[in-house]
Parts: structure tokens; sequence; C-alpha cells
């Protein structure tokens, strides 16, 4: 059993000012990697742009949901260009791991897509993460995951980029509207579940998705009526973290295998495309399920899935798709290699909530 995690983590209010000083020692010039409004909506640009000072900067607002291979290197050829050496993604998990993807392919220039999905161990920039939902745990994990046109997929790069800091203030959750709050928060829940299920998973690793889960057990009924306290932002934003070091150990599983194809085809967001199969990867009739939703507070596996059913509201995806999603599941062992449980293609379409 090993841990490991090289990035700074501060999560405070005013942190990003706060730590100004350490944001600047980074580099000489910086890209901010976010998308059109987002950012400005929540004060986060605010904040970072004070934190920079004196420094000079760039921003690279052009971040879609899902980000693409395409967005990438057309931010690459920027950042040469302003001659930037160092990265802040300020946004939810696509910025962050669009700014990681970004930092790797600017600081290896002219080279340029090829290295995204070549194993070989390759220099990067300097990355900043500023979370603005509470989903993804980007802030806290090597992963970078683009959307593959050519594919119709996403896939996390090759390379284990970590961000040198996080930083991390819940004020600016507060201005996300209700389903966004919903989908992220299912994401970071999805984190923790296919952790702690997971085959990578272990009495050492598990602290991280344990106490992550009984911290979305105390706003999991507030998440469903809308109720949202003050203390609950908090408590999403740090539950969102946990499930970030929770899968930089173990990886994902089923539930975000089957998602991918959904988000691409069908345009359903990230975390709710993940939470739809939840249920199902949960209700596998092991022991270990049961230990986990018992940490969430729910006697039964059966009763998680009922929660995410009136959370999600009833999925109703094509056959065709689901077959399909399924069938790619099947054929590729790298898919399965998480799962600590067998099955077949027919209860990978069962999953379905």
């Amino acid at each position: 059993m090993q841990l490991y995690m090289p990035t700074k983590i501060y999560s405070e209010t005013n942190c990003v000012v706060t730590h100004g000083k350490e944001l600047r020692a980074l580099g000489t010039k910086a890209m901010i990697v976010t998308g059109k409004t987002s950012a400005v909506k929540t004060g986060a640009l605010a904040d970072v742009l004070q934190a920079l000072g004196e420094t000079p900067y760039v921003i690279f607002d052009q971040i879609e949901e899902n980000p693409s291979i395409e967005t990438a290197l057309q931010a690459q050829k920027i950042a040469v260009a302003e001659k930037t050496d160092f990265f802040i993604g300020i946004g939810g998990g696509s910025a962050m791991d669009a700014a990681k993807a970004i930092s790797l392919l600017a600081k290896n220039f002219p080279k340029g897509e090829e290295i995204l999905y070549d194993p070989a161990v390759l220099p990067y920039y300097p990355v900043v993460c500023v979370p603005t939902t509470c989903g993804t745990g980007s802030e806290a994990t090597p992963y970078a995951i683009l959307t593959i046109h050519k594919k119709q997929t996403k896939k996390s790069i090759s390379h284990r980029i970590y961000p040198e800091i996080a930083l991390l203030d819940d004020k600016y959750l507060h201005s996300l509207p209700r389903n966004i709050l919903v989908n992220t928060c299912v994401d970071a829940l999805a984190h923790l579940l296919e952790s702690y299920l997971n085959t990578n998973s272990n009495e050492l690793n598990r602290v991280y998705s344990r106490e992550g889960l009984m911290l979305w057990r105390t706003f999991r009924d507030r998440l469903l009526s809308g109720q949202i306290t003050d203390r609950d932002y908090q408590d999403m934003l740090h539950a969102s973290m946990l499930a970030g070091l929770a899968i930089t150990h173990t990886g994902t599983s089923l539930p975000h295998g089957l998602s991918y194809a959904v988000t691409y085809t069908l345009g359903i967001p990230h975390g709710r495309a993940v939470g739809i199969f939840l249920g199902g990867y949960v209700d596998n009739g092991t022991q270990d399920a049961t230990d986990a939703v018992n940490l969430l507070g729910f006697e039964t596996t059966g009763e998680f899935r009922s929660y995410m059913k009136a959370l999600l509201g009833e999925a109703d995806l094509p056959a065709d798709l689901l077959r399909t999603a399924a069938k790619m599941i099947m054929a590729d062992p790298g898919k399965l290699k998480n799962c600590p449980f067998p099955v077949t293609e027919e209860q990978l379409i069962g999953m379905l909530n």
C-alpha cells in the first residue's frame, strides 16, 4: 500500500489572494484557462488577477464543456506565442483538465496532438487549479480528460500532471444554478463510490473515500430538497476534493466508462451521465457495496438506488446507445480491470437507474 500526493492544497476563505506570493513565484507570465463566463460570475477571476499583481498574464476563455483536443491545440499556439510559463485553470473539471493538457502541449511545442496519448514521460509547466464547482476534484488529481471527436468519446491523456497548488474557496459555489450543483455533487459521489468499490482500493486509500462519503451524507437530503446552507457549500467542496484524492489512487470504474458515450452522443452533462449508472453499479450484492451506502446513511443499496432516481429523475436512454456503450466496455479489458466484481453485457445495460 502506498500514498502519493504532491499538490499543495489550501482550503480557506480568500485563499487565492492570501497565497498570491506562491502563485507569482511559479513563473514569469501566466495563462489563465477558463470558460466564457463562470470565472467572472463567481468572482474567481477577479481574485486571481489581484493575486497575480504585476505578473503578466493572458486569458484563454474558450474552454467548452468537455474540452476537446482541438481547443487544447488552439490554446497551445497562443501560449507559445505569448511565452507563458505557468497555467491557472479556473472553473470546473473542464477548465482545470484543459489547463493541465495545455501546459504539457506548450512545454513540448512544436509537438502537438501526438504526445497527448503517448506514454513517454514529458515535462510540463506548473499548473494552479481554482475550482468553482464541486464535482471533478481535478485540483487534487493528475488526470486531464479531453474529448476525442475522431473516436466520439472522452479519455484522460496519458500523462500524470499534478497541480502545483490548489486553491479552494467555497464562496465560488454560491452562485451555481441548482442543476449544476446537483450534477457536480453527483460526479464527486461517483468518484467516492467508484474508488471505494474498486480493485485498487485498500485500507490506506479508502481513508479518502470513507471520509468523503460521510461528508456527502451531511448534505444529501438538502441537495434533494434544494435547501442548501452555507456550511453545505463548504462540505460539498471538501467532499469533491476528497473524491479527487480517492480516484488519484484507484482510478474510476464502470459508471464513468459507460457515461462517456452518453455525454458525447446526447450532450447529457458529465455528472448526470455518470450518476444514472451509479445506483446500478452499487447495487451489486457485495458487502463492500452495503458498507459504502451505510456510510452515506442508507440501509440498503436498493434504498440508495431509489435516492438516485429521486435526485436525477428517470433515465430514458436509446436502447441502441446503451448496447453500444456496454459492448465498448466489454471489448476493452482496461475498462473492466477496476471493477471488483464480474459483469456481463446485460448487467452493464441493467446498471441504468
